[in-house]
This record gives C-alpha cells, structure tokens and sequence, in this order.
C-alpha cells in the first residue's frame, strides 16, 4: 500500500497531478478541495495516497492530510459510492463541510453535487452519521482562505476556462450545467483553478 509521497509537483492538470519522486512520476487525481492547496509547480510537496487496484488500472488518490483522506476512506465504505463520486463530493465541499451536513441532516446541498441523487444523499446521511459522530466540523472556506493567491499556470484565459471545463466534467457535471456554471464567475484574469474553485461554491450556495 502507497500511503505517503514526497516529491516534487510536476505538473497540475486538475483533478490531476503528476509527482516526481527519486526519479519516479506519480500520477494522483486529488479532490478540488485538496488541489487548491497545492503550491506551485517545481515546489516540493508531500501528498498522503489511497492506493485502488482494479482489474484494469491501478490508482493513486492524493490528499493534502489525514484527515481529507480518511473522509475519503469513510465515503467510498458507503453503498455505491465509489472512489470517483468520493472524489467528486471531496471536490464539491471539504471533509468538514461534509461533516457538517451530515450532523445538520442537509440533504438539499448533497443532492447539488455531481452524481449524488436524493437515494444516494439520503443513504450518506444514515450510514454517515455514526462514523462521523466525533468528527470536528468547521468551514474551511473562510475569508482568509478566499484572500490567499491562486496559482495559475500562465494560460491565457481562453485555455483556463477551457481546462476548467475539462475538470468538472470529469468530476461528474453535465457539459451544459457547466458552462453555465463557469458562464457566472469566469473572469479574464482567473486561473483555473480559480475558476473551478468559485464554480463549485456558486453550485453549492444556488
């Protein structure tokens, strides 16, 4: 079992990253809510990984702690959540905000993320909520968070925009909800994570 890497950032094609460590490129596909936490390309960065084997590929999922990854851990235990829908939740809130629907029952933001219907919002909150009984919730989205500088890759804004709407329709969302998702916070300046950042925030507050 991979459970920790220590390399350096190669590349950042989100949900993806491709780590480099003596010698080795690592790719790991980690939750939007990790990836805007990463530093810059070149930088050293340490990455904790849940290794999936299949039949037909083998995975590395990347979190940028243990706590991130043992929400993971939890969701994919659940009855037809997978390793790509608990991405896709990871991505669309943190482990903490996640927590704190569960233990307030809110249900109605669940279903606002891709792949998660009212059947599969509904089995999260009940087979959840035990296992997260002593989990610390807090909003790690605060201002603070907000204020701090979001890396880009030096695209023009065409090419942000393009690859934010390549990462959020591999996270599960409809081509057409995603244009109009970007449609409402794209900027010319924005990186693009900066760009996806703010799309799944508008999703969750609609």
């Amino acid at each position: 079992m991979i459970g920790r890497l220590r390399g350096t950032l190669l590349e950042k094609q989100p949900p993806e990253i491709l780590l480099e460590v003596n010698g080795v490129g690592y790719e790991i596909k980690l939750p939007m809510s990790c990836f805007y936490e990463l530093g810059d390309v070149d930088k050293e960065v340490i990455i904790y990984t849940h290794f999936v084997v299949r039949e037909d590929a083998q995975l590395l999922y990347g979190f940028n702690n243990k706590m991130e990854r043992l929400m993971f851990r939890e969701l994919i235990k659940v009855n037809g959540v997978g390793p790509k829908l608990g991405l896709a939740i990871l991505s669309g809130m943190t482990a903490n905000q996640f927590a704190h629907c569960v233990e307030h029952d809110d249900i109605n933001s669940l279903i606002k993320l891709p792949g998660v219907g009212k059947k599969t919002a509904e089995r999260l909150l009940v087979e959840m909520r035990d296992r997260l009984k002593n989990w610390v919730t807090q909003d790690l989205f605060t201002p603070e968070a907000d204020k701090a500088q979001l890396q880009g890759y030096g695209n023009t804004a065409s090419n942000a925009i393009e690859e934010a709407e390549e990462a959020l329709v591999g996270l599960g969302y409809k081509p057409a909800q995603v244009a109009k998702m970007i449609k409402q916070v794209a900027q010319p300046s924005m990186s693009c994570e900066e760009i996806i950042r703010l799309s799944l925030r508008a999703t969750l507050q609609n």
